[in-house]
Protein backbone atom coordinates (compact mmCIF):
# COMPACT_ATOMS: atom_id res chain seq x y z
CA UNK A 1 0.00 0.00 0.00
CA UNK A 2 2.82 2.09 0.63
CA UNK A 3 4.50 1.79 -2.93
CA UNK A 4 0.84 2.64 -4.18
CA UNK A 5 0.39 6.11 -2.20
CA UNK A 6 4.29 6.86 -3.47
CA UNK A 7 3.13 6.80 -6.79
CA UNK A 8 -0.41 8.74 -6.56
CA UNK A 9 1.82 11.52 -5.43
CA UNK A 10 4.56 11.07 -7.32
CA UNK A 11 1.72 11.46 -10.49
CA UNK A 12 0.12 14.59 -8.39
CA UNK A 13 3.20 16.03 -8.29
CA UNK A 14 4.32 15.67 -12.06
CA UNK A 15 0.69 17.09 -13.10
CA UNK A 16 1.23 20.12 -10.44
CA UNK A 17 4.39 20.55 -12.09
CA UNK A 18 3.47 20.21 -15.71
CA UNK A 19 0.78 23.44 -15.13
CA UNK A 20 3.91 25.59 -14.62
CA UNK A 21 5.02 24.63 -18.12
CA UNK A 22 2.72 25.21 -20.84
CA UNK A 23 3.35 24.38 -24.34
CA UNK A 24 3.54 27.35 -26.74
CA UNK A 25 -0.15 28.28 -28.87
CA UNK A 26 -0.68 28.15 -31.83
CA UNK A 27 -1.64 32.28 -31.84
CA UNK A 28 -0.34 34.92 -34.00
CA UNK A 29 -2.39 38.07 -35.50
CA UNK A 30 -3.55 38.32 -38.67
CA UNK A 31 -5.96 37.07 -41.13
CA UNK A 32 -4.13 33.33 -41.62
CA UNK A 33 -6.09 32.18 -44.56
CA UNK A 34 -6.59 35.12 -46.88
CA UNK A 35 -4.07 33.82 -49.58
CA UNK A 36 -6.02 30.18 -49.28
CA UNK A 37 -9.14 31.53 -49.49
CA UNK A 38 -8.86 34.37 -52.48
CA UNK A 39 -6.69 31.69 -54.61
CA UNK A 40 -9.39 28.90 -54.24
CA UNK A 41 -12.82 30.87 -53.89
CA UNK A 42 -14.65 29.04 -51.46
CA UNK A 43 -18.48 30.03 -51.01
CA UNK A 44 -19.19 32.13 -47.99
CA UNK A 45 -20.96 29.09 -46.33
CA UNK A 46 -17.54 26.73 -47.20
CA UNK A 47 -15.31 29.27 -45.41
CA UNK A 48 -17.13 29.50 -42.31
CA UNK A 49 -17.12 25.61 -42.93
CA UNK A 50 -13.37 25.12 -43.04
CA UNK A 51 -13.27 27.89 -39.99
CA UNK A 52 -15.20 25.92 -37.96
CA UNK A 53 -13.81 22.55 -38.67
CA UNK A 54 -10.05 22.79 -40.69
CA UNK A 55 -8.70 26.41 -39.09
CA UNK A 56 -8.11 25.41 -35.79
CA UNK A 57 -5.15 22.68 -36.72
CA UNK A 58 -4.51 23.14 -39.81
CA UNK A 59 -3.51 27.20 -39.74
CA UNK A 60 -0.99 29.16 -37.67
CA UNK A 61 -4.03 30.63 -35.12
CA UNK A 62 -5.96 28.32 -33.30
CA UNK A 63 -8.67 29.18 -30.72
CA UNK A 64 -8.34 27.74 -27.39
CA UNK A 65 -10.85 26.77 -25.57
CA UNK A 66 -10.48 26.99 -21.52
CA UNK A 67 -9.91 23.90 -20.90
CA UNK A 68 -6.33 24.12 -22.79
CA UNK A 69 -4.93 26.13 -19.68
CA UNK A 70 -5.07 22.22 -18.35
CA UNK A 71 -1.77 20.13 -18.48
CA UNK A 72 -1.64 17.29 -19.70
CA UNK A 73 -4.32 18.55 -22.19
CA UNK A 74 -3.11 21.59 -22.67
CA UNK A 75 -0.04 19.32 -24.57
CA UNK A 76 -2.80 16.81 -26.15
CA UNK A 77 -3.93 20.49 -27.95
CA UNK A 78 -0.51 21.38 -28.95
CA UNK A 79 0.73 18.24 -30.20
CA UNK A 80 -2.76 17.74 -32.16
CA UNK A 81 -2.60 21.24 -33.45
CA UNK A 82 1.62 20.87 -34.39
CA UNK A 83 0.82 17.19 -36.46
CA UNK A 84 -2.49 18.67 -38.21
CA UNK A 85 0.14 21.62 -39.89
CA UNK A 86 2.42 19.27 -40.45
CA UNK A 87 -0.19 17.64 -42.70
CA UNK A 88 -1.75 21.09 -44.26
CA UNK A 89 -1.32 24.62 -43.21
CA UNK A 90 -3.73 26.75 -44.59
CA UNK A 91 -1.53 29.71 -43.80
CA UNK A 92 1.46 28.37 -46.17
CA UNK A 93 -0.58 28.16 -48.76
CA UNK A 94 1.20 30.44 -51.38
CA UNK A 95 4.27 28.77 -49.98
CA UNK A 96 2.87 25.24 -51.48
CA UNK A 97 4.01 24.36 -55.26
CA UNK A 98 1.26 24.04 -57.75
CA UNK A 99 1.45 20.05 -57.24
CA UNK A 100 1.40 20.47 -53.43
CA UNK A 101 -1.68 22.11 -53.72
CA UNK A 102 -3.13 19.42 -56.08
CA UNK A 103 -2.16 17.32 -53.89
CA UNK A 104 -3.56 18.54 -50.88
CA UNK A 105 -7.16 19.18 -52.60
CA UNK A 106 -6.98 15.52 -53.24
CA UNK A 107 -5.60 14.51 -49.20
CA UNK A 108 -8.69 16.74 -48.14
CA UNK A 109 -11.11 14.67 -50.72
CA UNK A 110 -9.70 11.31 -49.53
CA UNK A 111 -10.15 12.61 -45.58
CA UNK A 112 -13.17 14.38 -45.82
CA UNK A 113 -14.65 11.89 -48.15
CA UNK A 114 -13.94 8.98 -45.89
CA UNK A 115 -15.25 10.83 -42.55
CA UNK A 116 -11.49 10.97 -41.07
CA UNK A 117 -11.47 14.78 -40.65
CA UNK A 118 -12.36 16.69 -38.59
CA UNK A 119 -10.94 14.22 -36.04
CA UNK A 120 -13.95 12.91 -33.95
CA UNK A 121 -11.75 13.62 -30.43
CA UNK A 122 -11.91 17.41 -31.73
CA UNK A 123 -15.68 17.06 -32.75
CA UNK A 124 -16.83 15.39 -29.67
CA UNK A 125 -16.47 18.57 -27.31
CA UNK A 126 -16.58 21.19 -30.55
CA UNK A 127 -20.32 20.03 -32.04
CA UNK A 128 -20.29 23.08 -34.73
CA UNK A 129 -17.04 21.82 -36.28
CA UNK A 130 -18.64 17.98 -37.48
CA UNK A 131 -19.67 18.40 -41.02
CA UNK A 132 -23.06 17.44 -42.18
CA UNK A 133 -23.77 15.82 -45.16
CA UNK A 134 -24.35 19.21 -47.40
CA UNK A 135 -21.02 20.78 -45.64
CA UNK A 136 -19.12 17.64 -46.66
CA UNK A 137 -20.51 17.36 -50.23
CA UNK A 138 -19.91 21.07 -50.52
CA UNK A 139 -16.31 20.77 -49.46
CA UNK A 140 -16.00 17.84 -51.95
CA UNK A 141 -17.59 19.65 -54.84
CA UNK A 142 -15.25 22.64 -54.03
CA UNK A 143 -12.31 20.77 -54.13
CA UNK A 144 -12.70 18.76 -57.39
CA UNK A 145 -13.57 22.13 -59.16
CA UNK A 146 -10.34 23.57 -57.51
CA UNK A 147 -8.26 20.81 -58.70
CA UNK A 148 -9.16 20.77 -62.03
CA UNK A 149 -8.43 24.77 -62.05
CA UNK A 150 -5.33 23.68 -60.89
CA UNK A 151 -4.57 21.17 -63.07
CA UNK A 152 -5.04 23.36 -66.03
CA UNK A 153 -3.15 26.22 -64.42
CA UNK A 154 -5.72 28.87 -64.18
CA UNK A 155 -5.22 30.27 -60.75
CA UNK A 156 -6.87 33.73 -59.40
CA UNK A 157 -4.13 36.52 -59.49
Amino acid sequence: MKILKKISLGVVLILVAMQFYSPTKNISPGDHTVIFTKETNPSQSLKNTLKNSCFDCHSDNTAYPWYNNIAPISYWIADHVQEGKEHLNFSKWEHYTLDKKNHLLQEIEEVVGNEEMPLTSYTYLHREAALTEIEKNEILDWVKRTRVIYQLGKLPK
